[in-house]
């Protein structure tokens, strides 16, 4: 008889220290599906869920997908919204099962309201129902602040490996094929967890050039060498969540409870600490960028700009405007910029219509301590609905509704704006509006570090830009009350 696997998602990363609350709502504008909608959806796409559906196929399960829920990342997790999607798992697992396992992509950095630990409290809910024996498999994303809860309640934890995430797809399936093993008999997963005295670690995760993380993925490649061990993950940890697990942390499956799997974590755990201070970037701000954006001539590609502060993300506003009024100022031209979260300006441009010339203030309207709105005529040359697909690599096939977009045109730089906050990590959020991003000379993406999976093969250069915003590397600045002490960079240099 075919074995039954229930497989959903939900994921959330947020930031403790925004002023946006994340609802029901919240998800609904960028994922909530439901039942056989979320196998349609996620069918030939580059992430996890599809690698679930394509063990499911290959291994003759018969899968059962009742929900799968993300959000852009903004603040606390609202109560209603987190009973709402767990309720629609626990119904799921009650009224669909029995099941033989479960499939889970979650992000490992959700805080809710009414609790810290989002995934874990999920976890704890499902085995009420489920009980012990029942092998559950979870997908986290690098910067997963990974709970010894969450360790605890799931078998089988893999985390993403690559930053800009293009792994997804790979993960999926290694979390899929350990599951096919234990419903074998063959293994039996334990997971085991630690963490450091850090709020961020292995350079943030990044792995587009060699760094601290790629040595440590290499330090997790040696111990998969280890008879016992079944997968070795190191999770970067989302620094900008004020809870008391807060921070980057190494995991190990092994089969059955391993006596050196303390030793291994721990081990991962002290190449993290002593890489603490390694960094592969450099930020710079406004007037420096554009100097040299002033500067750039034409060349083998754009000049790139990352508002790396202002990341959506990673919670940012995705309205900071500190970047934008640098380059209108300095008189860019052929330029362009993407996005700016302004719903109210982009229902302006769609009343006054395409072509229109229009007198409008631009972002800045939920903090203006990063930047106020900025004043500007500009002539409308687009508009769209916001929808399309993903080119990749990262999601590839993946449908996106950014919610009605303008394309506003004020002297020489094109700005994208829309009703919704995303991170531009793909070339499609300018293709679709007929701006061809290969063509321009300037380039701003609000993004601190995915773009570059799908932009820096056709930049001449790239320049991080730290104007200010909730994604700046400001630690110090952020008043945390919860995550243990002490604590690097809080307390220790």
């Amino acid at each position: 008889m075919a074995h039954r696997v229930l497989i959903a998602g939900f994921m959330h990363e947020t930031n403790t220290f925004s002023g946006l609350p994340t609802s029901l709502d919240s998800f609904r504008a960028r994922d909530l599906h439901y039942g056989d909608e979320v196998k349609k959806v996620f069918r030939e796409t580059k992430t996890e869920i599809a690698a679930f559906l394509d063990a499911a196929e290959a291994f003759e399960w018969q899968a059962v997908t009742p929900v799968f829920a993300n959000a852009t990342p903004s603040g606390r997790v609202e109560e209603g919204a987190f009973r709402f999607v767990a309720d629609t798992i626990i119904a799921a697992i009650r009224d669909e099962g029995p099941f033989d396992a479960l499939l889970l992509a979650l992000h490992g950095a959700m805080v809710c309201d009414h609790v810290d630990d989002g995934e874990g409290a999920l976890l704890e809910e499902i085995r009420t129902v489920i009980g012990r024996h029942i092998p559950i498999a979870v997908t986290l994303d690098l910067h997963a602040n990974v709970t010894d809860r969450m360790a605890e309640l799931a078998d089988i934890i893999v985390v993403y490996r690559t930053y800009p995430h293009v792994d997804q797809y790979e993960v999926g399936r290694e979390a899929a094929d350990l599951v096919r093993e234990a419903l074998a008999g063959a293994i039996k997963p334990a997971t085991t967890v630690a963490r450091g005295a850090m709020l961020d670690g292995a350079d943030h995760g990044r792995t587009s050039r060699p760094g601290p993380m790629t040595e440590l993925l290499a330090q997790t490649d040696l111990l998969k060498g280890e008879p016992a061990v079944l997968s070795a993950s190191v999770a970067a940890g989302f620094p900008w969540a004020d809870t008391e697990e807060t921070g980057p942390s190494a995991v190990i499956v092994s089969d059955g409870p391993a006596p050196q799997a303390s030793e291994w974590v721990g081990s991962l755990v002290d190449a993290l600490w002593e890489s603490r201070r390694n960094l592969t970037i450099e930020t710079v701000g406004v007037d420096a960028a554009m100097a040299r954006a002033v500067a750039h001539g034409a060349g083998d590609g754009p000049l790139v700009l990352a508002d790396f502060a202002d990341n959506p993300g990673g919670g940012g506003y995705g309205d900071a405007t500190k970047l934008l009024r640098g380059m209108i100022d300095a008189g860019l031209d052929n330029a362009a910029f993407a996005t700016v979260y302004d719903p109210v300006t982009v229902r302006t441009c769609i009343e006054q219509g395409l072509g229109a010339h229009v007198v409008v203030a631009v972002g800045g309207r939920i903090d203006p301590r990063f930047g106020e709105p900025v004043p500007v005529t500009g002539h409308v040359v687009a508009v769209t609905d916001g929808k399309f697909r993903l080119k990749g690599p990262m999601m590839a096939g993946f449908p996106i509704d950014m919610g009605p977009t303008v394309v506003l045109r004020v002297g020489g730089v094109d700005i994208i704006i829309t009703s919704g906050r995303f991170q531009v990590y793909d070339l499609m959020v300018f293709e679709h509006a007929r701006v061809d991003p290969a063509a321009k000379s300037v380039v701003a993406v609000k993004s601190a570090h995915h773009f570059r999976a799908a932009y820096e093969p056709i930049a001449s250069d790239v320049i991080l830009v730290d104007a200010g915003g909730l994604t700046s590397r400001n630690y110090r600045d952020l008043p945390y009350e919860k995550v243990r002490r002490p604590v690097y960079p809080l307390d220790m240099d």
